[in-house]
This record gives C-alpha cells, structure tokens and sequence, in this order.
C-alpha cells in the first residue's frame, strides 16, 4: 500500500499561490469541491485524521461510496497505487493554507499569515516542505 502521510512535517503554501491570508473554500452550487470537503474534515478535528483519511474521504464522497466493506475495498484499492499529497491540494496551492503533519501523521491546518502558521514556519523540529507549484517555472 502506497501513502501519502507525512511525519513531523510542515507543508508551506506553495510559491505561486494567489493569496496572502488564507481562504475559506466554498463549494460550487450544491457540489462539494475536493477542497471544501478537505478544509470541512480537518479544519474543526486537528489532529484526528491523516493525509491518507482526508484524501481517501474525497475520493468516497465524489465517488458514492458508501457502507463499511465497500470503503475497505475501495480505500485498498485506491492506495494500491500512488496518489497525491497535500503538497498538491488545493487548500496548500490555491486557499493559502500549511498543513502540519505530527509524529503519527495526523494533520491539522494553518492559516497563512497566522501567527500559528508564522511560528511553524520557523520551526526547526519539524521537516519543511513547499505545496507544489500551480504553474511551471
């Protein structure tokens, strides 16, 4: 099984992202976006799921998965490969929000430009990495 969890980590927005606060992302309509439902698990429950979790979560609600067997199948099948990160989410490229990760690879988010996110970025316990760039160069 592939992963995508980080330990001790602190994913920092990406170069290129177009805001200088964090966003809040909303939906479209009445459709979830990937990043709506990934601030929505993790914004009021720091620290309870892993990047694994999160990701795993979009993936079953825009797939209608559904029913304790079929997300055990599904989520096996879905790292059975690799997938992507949080360095490639929308919150960390696109909203302006860092994603800490802790020593069992549980995450949390923080706001950019909050004196939390401030202080995480100076951190030297924790292992520093960029969100991936949206556009080349």
């Amino acid at each position: 099984m592939k992963t995508t969890n980080y330990i001790n980590t602190f994913i920092e927005v990406a170069e290129d992202c177009p805001v200088t606060e964090a966003e809040v992302p909303t939906p479209r309509g009445e459709a979830k976006t990937a990043a709506s439902i990934q601030f929505e698990t993790v914004i009021d429950h720091p620290y309870r799921f892993t990047s694994d979790d999160v990701l795993f979560k979009v993936y079953a609600i825009k797939n209608n998965i559904n029913g304790a067997a079929a997300l055990a199948a599904e989520r096996e099948k879905f790292f059975s490969k690799g997938q992507p990160c949080m360095r490639a989410s929308p919150l960390t490229k696109r909203y302006g929000w860092g994603v800490h990760s802790d020593a069992s690879g549980k995450i949390a988010l923080y706001a950019l430009g909050s004196p939390e996110y401030k202080k995480l970025a100076k951190d030297k316990s924790v292992e520093h990495v960029k969100a991936m760039r949206s556009k080349r160069g």
